[in-house]
């Protein structure tokens, strides 16, 4: 069971929406990792206006996270204090218009790629090898085989934890590396990108060529989280963590993956707490061996048990 948030009772507080509300819900199916604890609330809104709705009504100090497909996240086991924002099917259109596509933060970024592959439009083959939505996307500045949301970047509309709503177009955002300026109580609710025709042929090979080498060296298959650690500058995280003799490290259910070592698996029946001791574990041993920091890419959140 989560732990109860400190308001008198959240039931309360809770306005009238016409999406749908749950209390104590469980996250754990919801993450690829497929572990962790219970959202105190959480809240599918049917479109922008009842998310933007139920914001202004919350009180400031609830806190509030939204949450994609869950597949660069790891929930610790106490649950998520507060209100879980998670986008249902309302919010997984993706639409051509030209040489841009407008895509709803929970439409999945392969579906993006899709899209332009269907239409001709070149330089989102990377996101072929993103897991996650697009929501996500662009807050982390994510990016794959030499490519990032910023290359592709036109405009997006964000509600902030008040309820206002903010357009941001490209001249007015910073990207950089897993990482993009914009406040961080900023939701991304749609975005538009850009692209170029290209050779339909070329771009079909590219994401081929992505899907191909994806599935030759990363465990897709298992209960994992992508990526864990950042590249340090300079350097490869794979390859610090194989130097430091942690491939195939374990610590209760949990396990550097032995097909890629950047990866944290869930054997069946690790807690949060054993993949985030053995993450730490990696850390330090790398520390020890090669002097440099490896820095989470993985979001960790909630409450400790």
């Amino acid at each position: 069971m989560s732990v109860a948030v400190p308001y008198t009772d959240i039931h309360e507080i809770i306005p009238n929406v016409r999406g749908k509300i749950e209390f104590d819900a469980p996250l754990s199916k919801l993450t690829w990792f497929r572990t962790g604890g219970n959202a105190d609330v959480l809240f599918t809104p049917e479109d922008e206006n009842d998310l933007s709705e139920f914001l202004k009504s919350i009180p400031s100090a609830i806190p509030v996270m939204p949450l994609g497909v869950g597949s660069n996240m790891l929930i610790r086991d106490g649950g998520i204090e507060g209100i879980v924002i998670r986008f249902g099917k309302n919010f997984s259109s993706v639409i051509l218009e030209g040489s841009f596509i407008k895509a709803f933060a929970g439409a999945p970024d392969i579906s993006v790629a899709r899209k332009a592959l269907d239409a001709g439009l070149t330089g989102f083959e990377f996101l072929r090898g993103v897991p996650g939505t697009i929501g996500g996307a662009i807050k982390m500045n994510a990016g794959a085989y030499g490519s990032e949301i910023r290359d592709i970047f036109y405009s997006a509309r964000a509600v902030d934890r008040d309820g206002n709503i903010h357009q941001i177009n490209k001249d007015n955002i910073e990207f950089s590396y897993r990482h993009t300026n914009v406040p961080n109580d900023y939701i991304f609710m749609e975005a538009t990108f850009e692209g170029k025709f290209g050779d339909p042929d070329l771009i079909r090979k590219r994401m081929k060529e992505i899907g191909d080498q994806r599935e030759e060296s990363q465990p897709l298959r298992t209960r994992t989280g992508g990526s864990t650690f950042k590249n340090p500058s300079g350097h490869s995280a794979w390859k610090l963590i194989e130097g430091a003799g942690c491939r195939g490290l374990k610590i209760g259910g949990a396990r550097v993956s032995k097909k890629h070592c950047n990866f944290l698996i869930n054997e069946g029946d690790a807690t949060a707490k054993d993949i985030e001791d053995l993450g730490d574990e990696v850390r330090r041993r790398v520390m020890n061996n090669s002097g440099v920091k490896l820095d989470w890419e993985i979001k960790r959140i909630g409450r400790r048990r």
